[in-house]
């Protein structure tokens, strides 16, 4: 299978979406389609799956294998792709990285166990990734949640979690405040074997990536990578005018995507794709419901805000 041997998780890294059919299974033309349109995207370094915006906790360890396939078979000589890996318990986590390892997956995205809401040490973080890390030799990318969830790694665990564990190349930053983001940039970024730090900060991009993160990964990049591309460009170069032209378009659609509650914004980016008429529905699988009208017209109008649909040519909501 192919894979991209040297990449080291950085740059623009769009998390795609999975498309549904009425009955809730695999629209897999819908997905192949949405794979291209997205990778046809300049400026973007890998594409990430089974993950949030694909609701990953809602598909079986088949479909997720088979989500796998279809992006290996449609951009994975293009791109690399980065897999992630969503399981409570680390037997099961490990079965999944050395799976997704033989299907050429190039880098791995994992997602905290759930029983940590419940409390955590160093120990168990540390035990969770070397059972994926001795499973395959892939880099690591540790999804950082906020600390106040339970399930976020406190600054020592995370030293810890560099100095034990050789394969973890990177943070998917989603710290949420902005004191404990710049400590991860500042810090991880600095350290003799540097880690870096991909912002999904994505309620707050332009800021965040002002702090100096050498990459971004979040599911809005299912619907804007080229603006996150463009964004993420300007602000390496210090042009702080150009990226203020690029956010002003950004965010209105971060400000529809990211309203409470916060698991609908994969919904939410279905619908505006619907919108653009990139898919044909917005399906999703229980427990979430399809959103209500009214929040799909504030999705419209912010589209319309962005310069990505003209009121002429708007679908009929």
């Amino acid at each position: 299978m192919p894979r991209h041997n040297s990449f080291v998780p950085h740059g623009v890294i769009p998390a795609v979406i999975l498309p549904f059919h009425d009955d809730l299974s695999i629209d897999e033309p819908g997905f192949r389609k949405h794979l291209r349109d997205v990778a046809a995207t300049d400026g973007i370094s890998a594409i990430t799956i089974n993950a949030h915006s694909t609701e990953v906790a809602s598909c079986t360890f088949e479909e997720q294998m088979r989500v796998h396939a279809i992006a290996q078979d449609e951009v994975g000589s293009r791109l690399p792709i980065v897999h992630g890996i969503w399981a409570d318990g680390s037997l099961e986590a490990a079965r999944i990285a050395k799976v997704a390892t033989e299907g050429g997956a190039s880098a791995l995205l994992v997602f905290p166990p759930a029983p940590f809401t419940m409390g955590q040490n160093a120990a168990m973080a540390i035990e969770h990734f070397k059972h994926i890390a001795d499973a395959s030799n892939l880099p690591l990318i540790a999804f950082q949640y906020p600390l106040a969830t339970g399930q976020g790694y406190p600054n020592e665990t995370l030293l810890r979690m560099v100095d034990e564990i050789p394969t973890l190349k990177a943070i998917k930053d989603w710290a949420g405040t902005p004191q404990q983001h710049e400590w991860h940039v500042r810090t991880l970024q600095n350290l003799p074997r540097p880690i870096n730090v991909l912002s999904t900060q994505s309620s707050w991009l332009m800021a965040s990536l002002s702090f100096g993160c050498n990459g971004l990964l979040s599911g809005s990049g299912s619907v804007i990578p080229d603006l996150q591309a463009q964004l993420f460009k300007a602000m390496r170069a210090g042009d702080l005018k150009a990226a203020q032209a690029i956010n002003d378009r950004i965010y209105p659609l971060a400000s529809v995507f990211y309203a409470q509650p916060w698991v609908d914004m994969h919904n939410r980016m279905k619908e505006a794709l619907v919108l653009l008429g990139r898919l044909p529905r917005a399906v999703v699988r229980p427990p979430l419901v399809k959103i209500e009208r009214a929040e799909i017209e504030r999705i419209r109008k912010a589209l319309v805000q962005a310069g990505l649909l003209e009121k002429a040519k708007v679908r009929a909501a």
